[in-house]
């Protein structure tokens, strides 16, 4: 059997043990470890997973993860998610649409606080949710608007997802941050005008909100939240501007939102303690599924399946644009079945080279499309994680009502994805100039 055939046999018994229901990382490194014993002998593949579980759980790099983690579990826990909620609120709820408008603003925010679509929509969903619920908001628009606004904590800065992307292909988190901020903004602005424009076309869907004064607006604030920002921007300025690694950004943004927090005193000590261990757990899933593909990536590389796809996609007598929309469109069928993160450590393997070195794309401007179109199987049916834990904060919802609203934005994601690779400068403007 050519190494080649092995190499799809195991992309094939991968899917096999995920419709067994074995978890992502298990299977990454099961299939991993088989089939580099096949292909060398079973010496060498207990040497390679040794050598690469060691490696991936001692990394100083990787530690970049475990502080952005705790930082957002840290802003979870002290509260900062439902001021942010309440200023958004404040400053737009009154436009049409104004509240789903507002969770848009506030998911955002606290995106870029926390990094993760899941703890985003969780956060969200329990704020927002009763809010909207209160002025007869549809369900539909309702839920489906607070799950799409997650997406955007993946997007922009910092993002778990963009920081393993990093890792995996070895390109600067810092310009990866930096790219997603405008693609990131142009996301939130296109969730609002599909809000805007559906709140306008049907009133009934989403009646108006109060109006507040300029006093009670910046009044919401207070509590902690101007001085998280400021953290934030100091944090995220520091790494941009060169003074911070992103690890040491990510504990600066760590020790000043644990510092805001006791000083307004909103954070308990249980809630202190429930961020240690949310952050240890989710830190070690993390960095066991990126041991998993990295071992199942050693396998893919000495089949050699992503050198010959490499060259069967430069041989296709089509476009590269072409050739880019087929491999997005094989992100997106994936994205229904699997995890944004398992899916961006399983495939990069496989499509990094094809779209960077055969159709030569900006590796950075391709991490950006590659975090959009994944962001778009956590609100696509039958998986849509951000889709589940809505339902989770809304059980008397049923499952199709969410996924019923999701489709306008989904239809602005693919909007942003066409104009992020339409004009890549979107992407690739602010690390050219801020991060040279």
């Amino acid at each position: 059997m050519s190494s080649q055939l092995v190499g799809f046999v195991g992309i094939l018994a991968f899917f096999a043990l995920l419709a067994l229901r074995m978890p992502i990382a298990s299977a990454m490194a099961l299939i991993g470890f088989v089939g580099f014993s096949y292909l060398t002998s079973p010496v060498v593949a207990f040497n390679m997973v040794a050598k690469e579980i060691f490696s991936t759980f001692s990394s100083y790099s990787l530690s970049v993860i475990a502080m952005f983690v705790w930082m957002g579990f840290l802003a979870y826990y002290s509260g900062i998610g439902s001021r942010l909620y309440v200023f958004a609120n404040r400053m737009m709820g009154h436009y049409p649409g104004g509240l789903a408008i507002a969770t848009q603003a506030a998911c955002a925010v606290f995106g870029a606080i926390c990094g993760s679509n899941t703890a985003t929509a969780a956060t969200m969903g329990a704020i927002a949710l009763p809010e909207m619920k209160k002025y007869k908001y549809d369900d539909s628009l309702a839920t489906a608007s607070i799950a799409a606004g997650g997406v955007l904590g993946v997007l922009i800065p910092p993002s778990v997802i963009m920081i393993v992307y990093g890792m995996a292909t070895e390109q600067s988190i810092g310009k990866l941050f930096m790219a997603g901020i405008i693609p990131g903004v142009l996301l939130m602005l296109l969730y609002m005008a599909a809000i805007y424009i559906l709140a306008k076309r049907n009133p009934d869907l989403a009646p108006l909100g109060s109006r507040y004064s300029w006093k009670e607006r910046l009044q919401s604030l207070h509590g902690g939240l101007g001085e998280v920002l400021f953290v934030f921007a100091i944090s995220m300025g520091g790494l941009f501007a060169g003074w911070f690694t992103p690890t040491e950004a990510g504990a600066v943004g760590a020790a000043g939102v644990l510092g805001a927090a006791l000083i307004w005193r909103s954070l308990s000590w249980e809630g202190f303690k429930r961020s240690l261990w949310d952050s240890t757990r989710t830190t070690a899933m993390i960095m066991f599924m990126v041991a998993g593909a990295i071992i199942f990536g050693r396998f893919m590389a000495i089949s050699r399946v992503p050198f010959e796809l490499a060259n069967w996609a430069g041989s296709l007598p089509l476009p590269p644009v072409l050739v880019l929309i087929i491999v997005l469109f094989i992100y997106f069928i994936l994205g229904c079945f699997i995890d944004a993160l398992a899916m961006v450590l399983l495939t990069i393997p496989i499509f990094y080279p094809v779209v960077v070195t055969t159709l030569g794309y900006d590796p950075i401007w391709f991490g950006v499309i590659v975090v959009l179109v994944v962001a778009m199987g956590v609100i696509t049916p039958p998986v849509g994680m951000n889709v589940y834990i809505i339902k989770g904060v809304a059980p008397e919802i049923p499952l199709e009502v969410i996924f019923k609203g999701v489709w306008p934005f989904l239809i602005a994601i693919i909007i942003c994805i066409a104009i992020v690779i339409a004009f890549p400068q979107t992407a690739t403007f602010l690390p050219s100039i801020l991060l040279k």
